[in-house]
């Protein structure tokens, strides 16, 4: 018998619409990094992009457990001499909410060339509002 490998063509990709109001973010992202990964496929190969698209809305409505509102941290780098920035958890919640999920979530795709390719779709939104009503997305519960 031959192994069945899918091809470029061969894939098929849905779309779905994750509300995130009052979910938790470690197990949000779980999920939705295995949507896009493409775990919940029986055609799914570890070493091609068989993922669906996966559209998250009302990031700001996310909640954590413990102290982690105050205690994680985000840091980025200028690339210039003592350029490191912190960030708390709080902070970017209320800046940029989209950030801590996607951050969560490409955490938990594989790091490389097919990562970044998974991660591009990825869309989140703060608010209950996307742009994505053309593509019919199907409403996936947690």
């Amino acid at each position: 018998m031959k192994t069945y490998m899918p091809g470029a063509a061969g894939i098929e990709r849905k779309w779905y619409v994750v509300d995130a109001e009052g979910q938790t973010l470690g197990r949000l992202a779980t999920v939705v990094a295995a949507t896009l990964r493409g775990k919940n496929k029986p055609i799914f190969t570890p070493f091609l992009d068989t993922g669906d698209y996966v559209i998250v809305v009302n990031a700001d409505k996310i909640k954590v457990t413990g102290k982690k509102l105050d205690q994680k941290t985000y840091f980025s780098h200028s690339k210039y001499i003592g350029g490191v920035r912190e960030t708390s958890l709080r902070e970017m919640l209320d800046k940029k909410p989209e950030r801590v999920v996607e951050h969560a979530v490409i955490g938990m795709l594989p790091k490389g060339p097919l990562g970044r390719q998974m991660a591009k779709k990825l869309f989140v939104y703060a608010g209950p509002e996307h742009k994505h009503q053309a593509q019919k997305p199907e409403t996936m519960t947690i």
